[in-house]
Parts: C-alpha cells; structure tokens; sequence
C-alpha cells in the first residue's frame, strides 16, 4: 500500500501542473476508484495531502512568518484553501466539514498561527470594578430616602 501511496502523490503532482481548473469531480472521484475502490477518508486525506495543503503552505512560507497573524494578509490564503477541501468532499460526497478535515484546520493553527495573540476579554482595573460595585451599593439608600420623604410630604394621604 506504501508504494501506492508514493504513486498517488508524484500522480497528483502531475496533475497539479495542469492547475486547479482543470480538476472536475470525475478526476477527484476516478482517482479514488483506482487507488482505493471508492471514496473514502483515506483517499480524501491523499488528495487534501497532495493538493490543497501543499498550496496553502508555499503561499504561507513566501511570506515573512511576522506577517501571518495579519489576517488581511493570510484571508485569500486561508479561503482558497477551505474552498479546496470544500470541493473536494463534496465531490466525493464526504461531508463537509468532517474531522479528517478539521484535523487539517487544527494542524494548519497548530503550524502557522500558534504565536498569534488572540483577543481575550480581561477584567478591568480593581478601582473600575470597585466604582462598579460601590456606586449601586451608595445609591439604594438614597433612593429609599426620597421614596420616603415624597411619601411623607408628597400629596398628604399617607
């Protein structure tokens, strides 16, 4: 099985070389019959292996590595290669996404995005939290004062 394996790459690398157009899902779904009898998790990893990832990662490494948590600079990048595993699962009628697929994500964050800060919600100062909480605290008996005084003097029927 190994050396088929090796075919399907240096196979799909010829192909590659015809661009991405030229695929249809016939040829997504021919090379699957041939290699592995059907459309199956394996031959989707295969293809996803040979031509989706492999764009995405030349595209990635031209660029400097300070410039990869700009999300303007990576967007088409990341995008063409949603649109690459999209089409390709549905071509082999796997749904799409599957974990073969997210696994690809994960690796994909794993590789290029770990050192990206990310946005956290953080707590504010203590003096903001203190305001927050005494300002309430300090207007209840006020309050209670002026409901009583209004009902003391306000209209006489009390």
């Amino acid at each position: 099985m190994k050396g088929a394996l090796g075919f399907i790459g240096v196979f799909l690398s010829f192909l590659c070389a015809g661009g991405a157009n030229s695929y249809s899902c016939m040829d997504y779904y021919s090379i699957c019959q041939e290699f592995f009898g059907a459309p199956t998790m394996v031959c989707l990893h295969n293809l996803l292996q040979n031509l989706c990832i492999p764009k995405f990662n030349e595209a990635m490494t031209s660029m400097k590595s300070t410039n990869w948590c700009t999300w303007g600079n990576v967007s088409n990048y990341y995008s063409n290669l949603s649109h690459c595993t999209e089409e390709i699962s549905d071509c082999l009628m796997i749904p799409w996404p599957n974990p073969l697929v997210e696994q690809t994500f994960v690796d994909i964050h794993s590789r290029f995005f770990k050192e990206c800060p990310s946005e956290e919600l953080s707590d504010p100062p203590p003096v903001i939290v203190m305001a927050l909480v005494i300002t309430p605290i300090c207007l209840i008996p006020l309050m209670v004062s002026l409901v009583v005084l209004k009902t003391k003097n306000g209209d006489g029927s009390s």
